[in-house]
């Protein structure tokens, strides 16, 4: 009943019968959901927004109730997992296994492919590389990472929570950051 409803009210769901949805979810108009799709509690989704195959959004947990948002025009997957508190911006694209834990992507921020992005913040424009993550658990506690509007971090980059990349700072391929990186920066 609630894929039909959501059918009915705007929603294209490629292969209805695969797609798993809470009985909270909240989906716009002219969203899209492709094959073998999971929505946990706690989830509402935008108008224009692609969630492609094998995407899976938990909204809430035992821990988290804050749920999720994913904002006008993003797109998320193949294979993405949204967990509690990721917060998906305006036209964000989240690509083909990226994990977003307790972080912010702010409009028009982009982590194609293969990335962590935990307990942070992604600004407007930035672009995270394959392979980067947020080293954000130091044995003991959480630690927030910081990516400044319009940042580039190239790919398999390593994070090291607590850490700040300033807005426009460029962070090369491979490298390990530790300390903050100044806006502009190389």
């Amino acid at each position: 009943r609630r894929r039909r409803a959501s059918m009915q009210a705007g929603v294209t769901m490629i292969a209805p019968e695969t797609v798993w949805l809470a009985h909270d979810t909240r989906l716009g108009r002219d969203v899209t959901i492709e094959p073998n799709v999971f929505f946990g509690p706690g989830v509402t989704v935008e108008d224009r927004v692609l969630i492609k195959a094998n995407t899976h959004i938990q909204g809430i947990d035992g821990k988290s109730r804050e749920g999720i948002v994913i904002r006008a025009g993003a797109e998320i997957g193949p294979f993405a997992r949204l967990r509690p508190g990721a917060r998906i911006g305006e036209d964000v694209h989240i690509g083909n296994f990226v994990e977003v834990k307790n972080s912010v992507m702010e409009k028009g921020a982009k982590a194609n492919h293969l990335s962590y992005i935990g307990d942070g913040r992604v600004g407007e424009g930035a672009n995270i590389g394959a392979g980067t993550i947020f080293c954000n658990y130091d044995g003991f506690f959480m630690h927030h990472t910081d990516v400044g509007k319009g940042a580039f971090v190239g790919s398999n980059t390593s994070l090291v929570a607590p850490v700040r990349i300033g807005d426009g700072a460029f962070v090369g391929s491979g490298s390990v950051i530790t300390r903050d990186v100044t806006a502009d920066a190389l």
